[in-house]
């Protein structure tokens, strides 16, 4: 999960390791923590794997900072990655914002939008948090839980809005 958003925010500048922390944070944070022990160890494999360099700098007190840049090889994984990603980055609403963060960097108009393609073909087919007896996905109007139907009318009206910014979108990148 942590490979997408380090090798996206290296592939605009390098940054040390806090400020990576940080704009990841700020990325997902709110649905997804971002550790120390999940961050420096990932990291850590990237480096290893050839995608990234370090360097260490001077600090702002007398401790050195870790400087991390992407290395070609990050670069090409990163665009190979937005490129196919994995069918949870397309399921998945906060992993799907995090592919679109950096989805730009992808240079051709027609692999961005097959990336989006496939993200509406998913929205469009019918879903719900809830299903009845026969199988059947449950409707907004449905449930006498007021709660569960407000969870159903926001999703709706969360999807709608997403399908015709997708649509829009494709119809830019698509000529």
């Amino acid at each position: 999960m942590l490979e997408l958003p380090i090798l996206g925010f290296l592939y605009e500048q390098p940054l040390h390791g806090y400020e990576l922390k940080e704009r990841i944070k700020a990325l997902s944070g709110h649905v997804r923590p971002v550790s120390d022990g999940a961050l420096y160890p990932a990291i850590n494999r990237l480096v290893a794997a050839g995608r990234l360099d370090e360097r260490s700098a001077a600090g702002t007190a007398a401790a050195r900072r870790r400087v991390l840049s992407l290395t070609n090889s990050g670069r090409a994984a990163l665009l190979d990655r937005l490129r196919a990603p994995k069918d949870i980055e397309i399921t998945d609403g906060t992993r799907f914002n995090t592919l679109l963060a950096f989805l730009r960097h992808l240079p051709d108009p027609a692999e961005q939008a097959a990336v989006l393609r496939r993200r509406l073909d998913f929205l469009e087919t019918p879903a719900s948090f809830f299903y009845d007896a026969e199988g059947r996905p449950v409707r907004a109007e449905e449930p006498e839980d007021l709660f569960r139907r407000g969870m159903l009318r926001v999703a709706r009206a969360t999807g709608r809005a997403e399908k015709q910014w997708l649509r829009e979108s494709l119809a830019e990148l698509t000529p």
